[in-house]
């Protein structure tokens, strides 16, 4: 074997092992994203010789998505330069999720197989699921949260047992039992969790699915999505996954708030937290205002008896809407919900083109509702891992989609 033999198998393995343990490392370690961001960026500089003639080919197509990003980028810099009391140093997360299309980049350069990404999910559903049921079932933590908190961990888990599922259509005949596995690992991680409000994004899933069944072929594939629903269905007779506890005390903390009861309940501090931020919002509706003046606007809130005080214990709003709108008003809405909206359309389209897109694209589409429909009772988007892991993955979902493309023609 020559040199350029060999340098061409090191970098096809190196390409490979870095998409594997990308979503393989994300929730059993703290270090995954951020080596992984990070080898990323140093690939793209090696390989962007290779990588941009790619992006200039379709760039047309992807162009929104990294206009998307880079509006939200640019108005976290004008909001910092218009309010000078600390909101440049909210720059870190938008700059970091514009710096993942450096993935897109590394992937049309490198033209990796999508098996890696679909073996990194199933690894890292089942190792994630197995960490957070020994935290759950093992130490007997109530609500387990692996490395972070419960609620993130949860709902990422979900959304790779989604993409799992998606993954099905790369694997033929009963092969496609495994992702099929990586699904229901994905869903017992979430379960385990104790999450419930993430729980929106299968019904969302379900609706899609059901749109692009035909997508799902064979009956393998479908009873696979299938058992998946059923299982989740199913954890709310077992008491022993504490579901239908959960699902219990959501209804009952609804009544007790609105009939005046107690309110520091999980439902009843986020449904007071969502009353603040409406509060919040008619006061700066166009750009909103700095973390600073909202503090000081709780409290002022919380000092005329408009709140409960509790919510000044809190760091976020519990919901991505609510939170765009009261640091950014509608420009900071509209901004969030491109980095939605965009990808979301640009994955549709890419479905519509050839069944050997359909894979990454579903996936890509999955990815998007599911962070929607976390950021209904969450902010999703409060933690750097969090943020990383949406752009990453959409970006390389994008890159593998694009790549796909070209190969079907």
């Amino acid at each position: 074997m020559n040199n350029t033999s060999a340098q061409s198998t090191a970098s096809t393995v190196f390409i490979h092992s870095l998409i594997f343990l990308f979503p393989f490392l994300l929730l059993i370690t703290r270090f995954g994203v951020g080596l992984c961001s990070f080898a990323f960026l140093i690939t793209a500089l090696v390989t962007w010789r290779r990588g941009w003639p790619g992006l200039q080919r379709h760039l047309t197509e992807v162009r929104p998505v990294l206009v998307a990003f880079a509006a939200t980028l640019l108005l976290a810099l004008l909001l910092g330069v218009l309010s000078g009391d600390g909101r440049l140093r909210d720059l870190e997360k938008p700059f970091r999720m514009l710096a993942a299309s450096t993935v897109m980049l590394t992937v049309l350069a490198s033209r990796p197989s999508r098996k890696a990404l679909w073996w990194g999910l199933i690894a890292g559903s089942v190792a994630g699921a197995a960490f957070i049921a020994y935290q759950r079932w093992g130490l007997g933590l109530e609500r387990p949260g692996g490395l972070i908190n419960s609620i993130t961990f949860g709902d990422i888990m979900l959304c790779m047992a989604l993409m799992c599922l998606a993954g099905t259509l790369d694997f033929a005949g009963r092969s496609a039992i495994w992702p099929g596995l990586g699904a229901l690992a994905g869903l017992i991680g979430s379960i385990a969790s104790g999450t419930r409000g993430g729980w929106v994004a299968i019904i969302f899933a379900a609706v899609l699915l059901v749109r692009y069944g035909h997508v799902l072929r064979g009956r393998l594939r479908k009873g696979l999505a299938l058992l998946a629903l059923a299982l989740v269905v199913s954890t709310y007779f077992i008491p022993q996954t504490g579901a239908r506890e959960r699902i219990d005390e959501g209804i009952s903390d609804v009544q007790h708030y609105f009939n005046g009861g107690p309110s520091y309940t999980s439902v009843g501090i986020r449904l007071e937290l969502w009353r603040s931020a409406l509060q919040l919002i008619e006061r700066h509706p166009l750009l909103g205002a700095s973390i600073p003046t909202v503090k000081r606007e709780m409290e002022e809130l919380v000092s005329s008896g408009r709140v409960h005080p509790y919510v000044l214990e809190f760091e976020h709003f519990h919901n991505d809407i609510l939170q765009a709108l009261v640091f950014g008003g509608v420009a900071g809405l509209l901004a969030w919900g491109a980095t939605l909206v965009v990808p979301f359309l640009f994955f549709r389209r890419q479905l519509h083109h050839s069944a050997e897109l359909n894979a990454p694209a579903l996936a890509g589409m999955l990815l998007v509702l599911s962070y929607f429909s976390f950021g209904l009772t969450e902010v999703i988007f409060w933690s750097v891992r969090s943020n990383m892991f949406y752009a990453m993955m959409l970006f390389l979902l994008a890159g593998l989609s694009l790549n796909a493309k070209e190969k079907a023609r």
